[in-house]
């Protein structure tokens, strides 16, 4: 193709393509009509206005009623953590290693775990053989403990196994993360008396801070949204007393500085923010405005705000399911329908390079978004 059948070429994108002006100027009249009528309601015959009327009645009834439904779920959830909460506490204590569970216990858990995999045998589940690995036969594991004669306290990493499993969570937990993480020995919830939650991350002494507790804290507004839910306000999170050098959010970059006049050289040090999952103990305050150094707010706080539903209604209720990785199978199925909703599926609009190289493929796809096999469980 010549050089100027391309010049042409583009001559005639060019002309297709609206100018950014132009379509920054649409934009701008489209963002003034929201919210105003199209007059199509004032100009129909009274009787129908009347009747329209009494519709918009209707619904004003039923928006009372969606925002006493939304309180008498926060008040059934309130009422059913009192009844989790003696299990929640067992599982601290044996994750802690300050108990064991009983005998009984441990052959019914056991149990529940071999009747699983007979499940998944049965349905001819892929993941079967990966979750042998990962479900073990606790009774087979103690001898293989006594054996090598190996003992440890409670359940190692536990929370940090568990978290690393749940997708929105381990996008933000780093390598160096890692190592504080391994310190977390409990992840609670409570609910406060106005509309909201709290999260409470106990940690055991550590070299990375002083703090044995780190508490993240979500406010919804006082009134209802639109249909009746609570709406997400702000949050706050407790100040995190890092030691000297231990500093996990940020990273310490050195510059040479070279003087116009005497050319000596001088060493430079400038902290800037590092991606860390401990970041997330540091939201966006009530108060922040958006501006050109921040135009990503909105995702900061939609981010902020799933991360802390995960824990709430995931993380903590399940989080042995996650730790074995028995979640990321009713996970996937979620993710799956999320895909085959609705009829507007179409081959065409996907794109399939058959020469790509499937060897050399990251992990299981959860990241990158490639199509795998499920994460693998970090069993201890």
């Amino acid at each position: 193709m010549t050089q100027e059948t391309n010049h042409q070429q583009n001559n005639q994108l060019n002309r297709t393509q609206p100018s950014p002006q132009l379509v920054s100027l649409l934009q701008g009249k489209l963002n003034t009509l929201i919210g105003k009528s199209s007059g199509y309601i004032e100009n129909l015959p009274e009787d129908v206005k009347r009747r329209i009327c009494g519709l918009n009645f209707y619904q004003f009834e039923h928006a009372k009623l969606e925002a006493k439904f939304q309180e008498e779920i926060l008040a059934l959830e309130k009422k059913y953590l009192k009844l989790y909460q003696p299990y929640y506490e067992k599982r601290a204590k044996v994750v802690r290693g300050e108990c064991e569970p009983a005998e009984e216990e441990i052959t019914a858990g056991a149990s529940l775990f071999e009747k699983e995999k007979e499940r998944q045998a049965q349905e001819g589940d892929p993941a079967t053989e990966k979750n042998k690995e990962v479900q073990g036969d606790p009774a087979a594991e103690k001898s293989k403990e006594e054996s090598t004669g190996d003992s440890c306290k409670g359940i190692p990493e536990f929370w940090l196994t568990a978290m690393k499993n749940l997708i929105t969570i381990s996008d933000n937990i780093t390598e160096r993360d890692e190592e504080a993480l391994k310190h977390l020995i409990d992840i609670r919830i409570s609910y406060l008396e106005n509309p909201g939650f709290q999260l409470e991350f106990e940690f055991e002494e550590n070299k990375f801070f002083s703090n044995t507790l780190l508490v993240k804290t979500y406010y919804y507004q006082d009134e209802p949204g639109y249909g009746g839910d609570y709406v997400y306000d702000h949050a706050e999170g407790t100040k995190i007393d890092w030691k000297e050098g231990m500093d996990l959010t940020i990273t310490v970059e050195t510059k040479r500085q070279k003087h116009k006049g005497t050319n000596k050289t001088r060493v430079v040090k400038t902290t800037v923010p590092a991606e860390s999952f401990f970041q997330f103990f540091n939201p966006p305050p009530p108060d922040c405005e958006e501006d050109d150094d921040d135009a990503d707010l909105d995702s900061r706080l939609e981010t902020d705000y799933q991360i802390g539903e995960d824990i709430k209604e995931k993380l903590i209720p399940r989080a042995i399911d996650w730790y074995t990785g028995k979640a990321l199978e009713y996970e996937d199925m979620l993710d799956d329908d999320e895909y085959f909703e609705g009829d507007d599926y179409d081959e065409g609009d996907y794109e399939i390079d058959d020469d790509e190289d499937d060897g050399d493929d990251e992990g299981a796809g959860g990241r990158n978004g490639e199509v795998g096999e499920r994460p693998e469980c970090k069993q201890q």
